[in-house]
């Protein structure tokens, strides 16, 4: 595809995107939001090698996801007004130098100047996104953001098992240096593989910022969408964030081993490119029931734990992770088809308004997670994660059939 090519973002392509295409916008993706968790694992390791507390290195995830929210919500639209190509570049090369600037510090307050930026950067994957569909005609359209989506979630399930093992055998510096360069080869191919994609607007920043508050106002389809997958969002994030803690306390089981059931859980964002088959096929909103109902049953087998003997207690958590994962996931690429349907001139700035949602809704998952488990236990966080799950769902079988319900109409 020759980077000659200049193609609206608003008009229908012809043909799918080439598969090595569609592989390397997931690289992409998964790469760059990558970046925002890989401080996670190495937090003590920060700490002492910048003769910092362990309460001021923790402020580096907080002021990356922080930036990320950021990014998301002030510069995550602009790709409906510039070449989103142009965009995920610059971001690229910018997060690139934010990465090496992290790599480099020689003080804990560089780091932190450097995690807000890696923030801000991580972006370019929420510019990836509606690339992906920009490029996609409409038949093939949730295949392709799915697949990019797997790239995505793998992206957030193995950053902290891949920075856990590098930053133990080579140091925090050397994983910070290994990111940067992957962004970097990504950028740098995404920057020839891709097509030029003229804008859809010609809106001032004020203008297209403001423009956001009109859309989630006139698109009923947006709002459940960012309510059911923030909603969602809550479980996912509540179970993430309380397993270590939980498994080192019930079973005795250290962080390698909360990595390795999030290589369990990407075993089931891998089988996203399937959810967005079947929305092609047979319309979003079906699969979105399908997918919330997996995950809030998912959710609720764990209830069955204190029933079972240790090693089949690991094994249905193990399972629990990759059904929940692959309902959240799949409703998510399901959630995406639906809104970049609604308006493709305003894809940008659909997404950055789900993702919103998605973003609140995992920040309280986190939060209420850490609460629950502490106040009530394990058997109080699965009830947490199953009501979350179950008001997703119920926000889904709720919504009035209507033609953009039952799939994406341009």
């Amino acid at each position: 595809m020759s980077t000659d090519t200049l193609l609206s973002s608003a008009e229908q392509p012809a043909s799918p995107l080439a598969a090595r295409t569609v592989l390397m916008l997931a690289a992409g993706a998964g790469f760059s939001v990558a970046s925002i968790y890989y401080s996670q694992p190495m937090l003590e390791l920060l700490a002492s090698g910048l003769q910092a507390g362990v309460s001021t290195a923790g402020l580096v995830p907080t002021l990356t996801q922080i930036g990320y929210a950021l990014g998301i919500l002030l510069l995550a639209p602009l790709g409906d007004r510039y070449d989103r190509r142009t965009i995920i570049t610059l971001k690229g090369v910018l997060l690139t130098l934010a990465l090496l600037m992290s790599a480099a510090a020689g003080s804990i307050t560089l780091l932190l100047i450097a995690s807000l930026a890696i923030g801000i950067t991580a972006t370019m994957a929420q510019d990836i996104v509606p690339a992906s569909a920009s490029l996609s005609p409409a038949a093939q359209r949730g295949k392709t953001v799915g697949t990019v989506m797997t790239g995505l979630l793998l992206g957030i399930l193995l950053s902290r098992v891949v920075s856990g093992a590098v930053a133990e055998y080579a140091g925090w510096r050397a994983m910070f240096m290994l990111a940067a360069g992957l962004v970097l080869a990504i950028t740098l191919i995404l920057w020839r593989r891709l097509p030029h994609i003229a804008p859809s607007t010609r809106l001032s920043y004020p203008a297209l910022l403001a423009s956001m508050r009109h859309l989630w106002l006139r698109h009923g389809a947006l709002r459940r969408a960012a309510l059911a997958q923030g909603l969602l969002s809550v479980g996912f994030s509540a179970f993430w964030s309380t397993l270590a803690v939980m498994l080192h306390g019930r079973y005795g089981l250290g962080s390698a081993s909360a990595g390795a059931f999030g290589l369990a859980g990407a075993a089931g964002a891998l089988a996203a490119p399937l959810a967005g088959m079947m929305a092609d096929r047979h319309g979003p909103a079906l699969v979105t029931r399908v997918a919330t109902a997996l995950a809030t049953v998912s959710f609720a087998t764990l209830f069955l734990l204190p029933l079972l003997p240790v090693p089949l207690q690991l094994a249905l958590i193990a399972v629990s992770a990759v059904g929940f994962d692959f309902g959240v996931q799949a409703t998510l690429v399901s959630h995406q088809t639906l809104i970049f349907g609604l308006e493709p001139a305003a894809r940008s700035r659909l997404n950055a308004l789900m993702f919103t949602g998605v973003f609140i809704g995992m920040a309280v998952g986190s939060a209420l997670g850490s609460l629950v488990l502490e106040k009530a236990g394990w058997n109080g966080v699965v009830v947490l994660l199953t009501l979350a799950g179950a008001a997703s769902f119920v926000v889904r079988i709720s919504e009035r059939r209507t033609p953009l319900a039952q799939g994406c109409t341009e």
